[in-house]
């Protein structure tokens, strides 16, 4: 039989989580704008796909990352000759990533990251003053 999960590793692994987040979005906000030679090779927005884990030992639920997928709309083609990636045609690809939804969030994964770290704070203070009440 496992070991039913605690707090910390329910707080870490949702901080995990915010983290693949918070990459996946910082890598779309640095490839705003980006052009290519064809629709394949252009730039696609990255999410993370979570799923929630539910520990029966512990009665807890967490989050994991099943996996990070492309989404978003499809790049956007633009008449550009004196491009040199533009194609036969004088098209590039410009990836479609939204810039203010991908502020938001981050924003809102640094929020749930930072409230994650501050439950895992508030449960060591609660530990810490458990035993010194036992001295």
């Amino acid at each position: 039989m496992s070991n039913p999960m605690n707090i910390f590793q329910v707080s870490g692994r949702a901080m995990s989580a915010q983290l693949v987040r918070m990459n996946t979005t910082a890598s779309n906000l640095a490839n705003a704008g980006a052009v290519a030679s064809s629709p394949e090779a252009a730039y696609r927005t990255l999410k993370p796909v979570f799923r929630t884990q539910f520990d029966k030992a512990s009665g807890m639920a967490t989050v994991n990352v099943e996996r990070v997928m492309t989404a978003g709309e499809a790049p956007t083609k633009r008449y550009d000759p004196g491009n040199p990636l533009a194609d036969a045609e004088g098209n590039v690809y410009e990836s479609a990533v939204e810039e203010t939804r991908e502020l938001v969030d981050m924003m809102e994964a640094a929020r749930t990251y930072q409230n994650n770290v501050e439950v895992m704070q508030t449960a060591k203070t609660l530990i810490t003053e458990t035993l010194r009440l036992g001295r």
